[in-house]
C-alpha cells in the first residue's frame, strides 16, 4: 500500500518564515521579528470556526474577495467549512462562534508564557533552502550575466526603457533618481563628487583602459545606477535585468575596490547593503551589514574621538556612512529579530550634520532667503535615522530577554505580594510603553517641512510615508511581546487602530504611485495584516458587533489588493493574499450571522 502523502496546510507562520528567512537565506528569526505574534495570531483564530476547532487555510487560495459583495463569501464558506470539519483537531484554549452562540471572553489577566516557551519556538533554526524563492523558482545561474556580456558592457549603458530616450539621458535619470531616493534613505555617496567622476567617464569611455579612474570610482558609479534602477523598478514593478547586469557589472570591481583601504571597503559593503534591500537576487544582506558594521567599529568611527583631527568635510562624510550602517543594522536586525550589531551605549559621536556641501549652501543664499529657509536634503536621512533610534528602543525594551525578565517580575510579584518593591515593576512597563509611545508622537510632529520636491515617485518624500511608518511602528509597540505578553482591552484598541491606519497609508502610497514593492514593505504590509487580525478577532466583545462597528473588512480588503499587487513581484503574496481573503470572506460570514 503506498505511503499516505501529507501536505502541510498553510499558516500565518509558515509564511512569515519564508517571507523573512528566504528573503535572507538565514534561518534564525527572534522575536521583534513577529514569528511568535504570527503563531499566536494563528492560535485565536479558532473563534472563527465553530467547536472551538483550529482554523485550517484551504490549501488551493482560490478564495477571492471583493469589497462591498457577499456571493463570493457565501460561495467560498461551504468549501471552508468541509475543509475544516475534514482536518480540524478541537482544542481548549478556542473561542466560540459569534453566530447563535456568544463567544468566551478572554482572560486578559491570565499570565501567558507564550514570549518565553520553547514550544512556541522550537521551529525557529529549522533548515530553510538557501536560494532566494521568495521570488519564485530563481537560481543563482539564471540571473548571472556571463562574463562575455559583461566584458562588453562598455559606457554609456544600453538603453533599457522607453524608446526614444538617449543613453546619457537614461543615465542621468537613473543617477538623479538614486540621489532622490536611495541617497536621501543612507547618504553614503557625495553627489558633487560623483558627478566629477561620472563626467570624466563620459569625455573617456576608454577608461578603464588608461587608468584615470581608481577601483572604488568605477565600482561606486556602476553601483549608483544598480541600486538607482532597482529603487526605480520597486516602484515602477518594472523588469530587474538592467539593475542586475549593472550590479554585475560593479563586481568586477568590487575586489580590487576593497583592497584600497578601510573607507572605499565600508563604500563597497554599504552600497551593497542598500542594493540588497530592493533587489533580493543580489548580496546576503545580513552578513554584509554585518561585516560593515564590523570595519566602521575597527575604524573608530563610533567614537567621537576619531573624528577631531578629520577636515570637516571628511568627517561628515564619514559620519554619513556611520550613521547609514547603523540604519542598515536596525533595518535589517529588527526584521529578523536579531541582536544588533552597533550597540547604542557604544556610540559616542554625534550625528552628521543637516547642512548640506558647500556648493549647495552658496546656491541656495543665492536664490534668496525664502529658498534658504527651505530644509535640506539631509534633514530627511536625520528624521529616518531618528526613527531607526526608537525602533532600537522599542526592540531592546519590548522584546529584548530583559523585557522578558520585567514580565516574569511582574508576574512573580503579583502571586507574593510580599515581593512588591515601592517601585511597582508593573509601574516601570507601563512607564516603558508611555514613554516610547510619546517619541512616536514627537517624531511624527517635527518632520521636515516642507520636504524637498524632487520626484513624486520617491516614497519617503510625501508626509504619507512617515504616517505609514509611524503607524506600523506604533503597532509593533503594542502587539503582544515579551514586555506585554498578555493584552488588555486598551491595548488591543489601540493595535487595532494602528494596524488599520497603517494599511490605509500603505495603501494610499500605492494609490500615489509611491509604494515601494520591496521586501521590507511587503514584510511590513504582513505584519499589520496581522496585527489587524489579531487585535479584531481577539476583542472580548460580541465577535460580530465589532465587526459592524469597525472598518476591519474594508482595511484587510485594503490588504488583499496590496498583496495583489505585490504578487507581481513576489510569489509569496499570491499565497499570504488567498489566506487574508479567506479570513475576510469568513469575518462577512460572522458579521451577517450575528
Amino acid at each position: 500500500m503506498p505511503a499516505e502523502v501529507t501536505t502541510e496546510t498553510p499558516s500565518f507562520a509558515q509564511e512569515l518564515k519564508e517571507l523573512t528567512l528566504e528573503a535572507t537565506a538565514e534561518c534564525h528569526l527572534g522575536s521583534s521579528s513577529g514569528l511568535a505574534f504570527a503563531k499566536l495570531t494563528q492560535m485565536i483564530l479558532c473563534r472563527l470556526t465553530p467547536d472551538k476547532a483550529d482554523f485550517v487555510f484551504t490549501n488551493d487560495m482560490t478564495v477571492v474577495t471583493s469589497r462591498g459583495g457577499n456571493d463570493t463569501a457565501e460561495g467560498s464558506s461551504r468549501k471552508r467549512q468541509t475543509a475544516t470539519n475534514q482536518t480540524a483537531t478541537t482544542t481548549g484554549n478556542g473561542f466560540g462562534y459569534a453566530g447563535s452562540v456568544e463567544p468566551a471572553m478572554i482572560d486578559f489577566n491570565s499570565p501567558s508564557d507564550l514570549f518565553n516557551n520553547s514550544s512556541v519556538l522550537n521551529s525557529l533554526s529549522d533548515s530553510i533552502s538557501v536560494y532566494p524563492l521568495l521570488f519564485g523558482d530563481v537560481f543563482l545561474s539564471d540571473i548571472m550575466e556571463p562574463a562575455a556580456a559583461l566584458a562588453n558592457l562598455a559606457w554609456p549603458p544600453p538603453v533599457m526603457c522607453d524608446e526614444g530616450v538617449g543613453d546619457e539621458e537614461h543615465v542621468a535619470l537613473l543617477v538623479d533618481f538614486y540621489f532622490a531616493h536611495s541617497n536621501t534613505l543612507y547618504p553614503i555617496v557625495e553627489r558633487r563628487r560623483f558627478m566629477v567622476i561620472l563626467g570624466q567617464m563620459q569625455s573617456d569611455p576608454d577608461h578603464a583602459a588608461t587608468g584615470s579612474l581608481s577601483p572604488l570610482d568605477l565600482f561606486r558609479v556602476w553601483m549608483v545606477l544598480a541600486i538607482g534602477s532597482t529603487a526605480f523598478s520597486s516602484v515602477s514593478l518594472g523588469d530587474e535585468s538592467e539593475p542586475m547586469l549593472y550590479y554585475n557589472k560593479a563586481l568586477q570591481h568590487a575586489e580590487e575596490a576593497l583592497a584600497m583601504n578601510e573607507m572605499a571597503a565600508l563604500e563597497v559593503l554599504t552600497l551593497q547593503v542598500s542594493y540588497s534591500f530592493f533587489n533580493q537576487l543580489g548580496p546576503n544582506t545580513w552578513f554584509l551589514v554585518g561585516m560593515a558594521a564590523r570595519v566602521a567599529l575597527g575604524c573608530g568611527l563610533h567614537t567621537a574621538s576619531t573624528y577631531d583631527k578629520l577636515p570637516t568635510d571628511v568627517a561628515e562624510q564619514r559620519k554619513r556612512i556611520f550613521f547609514s550602517i547603523y540604519m542598515m543594522d536596525r533595518v535589517a536586525s529588527i526584521a529578523l529579530g536579531r541582536p544588533f550589531a552597533l550597540h547604542d551605549d557604544d556610540i559616542d559621536v554625534d550625528t552628521f550634520s543637516a547642512q548640506d556641501d558647500p556648493s549647495a549652501a552658496t546656491e541656495a543664499a543665492s536664490l534668496g532667503d525664502t529658498f534658504a529657509l527651505q530644509p535640506s536634503m539631509l534633514s530627511v536621512p536625520l528624521h529616518i535615522l531618528a526613527l531607526r533610534r526608537i525602533a532600537s528602543r522599542i526592540a531592546r525594551q519590548v522584546y529584548s530577554p530583559s523585557a522578558s525578565r520585567l514580565a516574569a517580575a511582574i508576574a512573580k510579584a503579583a502571586n507574593d505580594p510580599t515581593a512588591a518593591s515601592s517601585t511597582s515593576p508593573s509601574t516601570s512597563r507601563e512607564a516603558i510603553l508611555t514613554t516610547l509611545h510619546q517619541e512616536l508622537v514627537d517624531w511624527r510632529r517635527t518632520m521636515p517641512f516642507p520636504l524637498p520636491d524632487l520626484d513624486s515617485r520617491v516614497p519617503h518624500l510625501s508626509s504619507t510615508w512617515y504616517d505609514f511608518n509611524y503607524y506600523t511602528h506604533l503597532a509593533s509597540l503594542y502587539r503582544p511581546s515579551p514586555l506585554f505578553p498578555v493584552m488588555d482591552t486598551q491595548r488591543i484598541k489601540i493595535l487595532a487602530n494602528a494596524a488599520a491606519m497603517a494599511l490605509r497609508h500603505a495603501y494610499s502610497l500605492h494609490q500615489q504611485q509611491r509604494l515601494a514593492y520591496n521586501w521590507l514593505n511587503f514584510l511590513s504590509i504582513f505584519t499589520v495584516s496581522l496585527s489587524l487580525i489579531y487585535a479584531t478577532t481577539a476583542q472580548p466583545a460580541n465577535l460580530a458587533a465589532v465587526l459592524r462597528q469597525t472598518r476591519a473588512i474594508n482595511d484587510l480588503e485594503l490588504a488583499v489588493e496590496l498583496f495583489e499587487k505585490l504578487s507581481v513581484k513576489f510569489a509569496a503574496a499570491r499565497k499570504i493574499r488567498g489566506m487574508v481573503a479567506e479570513i475576510v470572506a469568513r469575518y462577512r460570514d460572522v458579521r451577517g450571522a450575528g
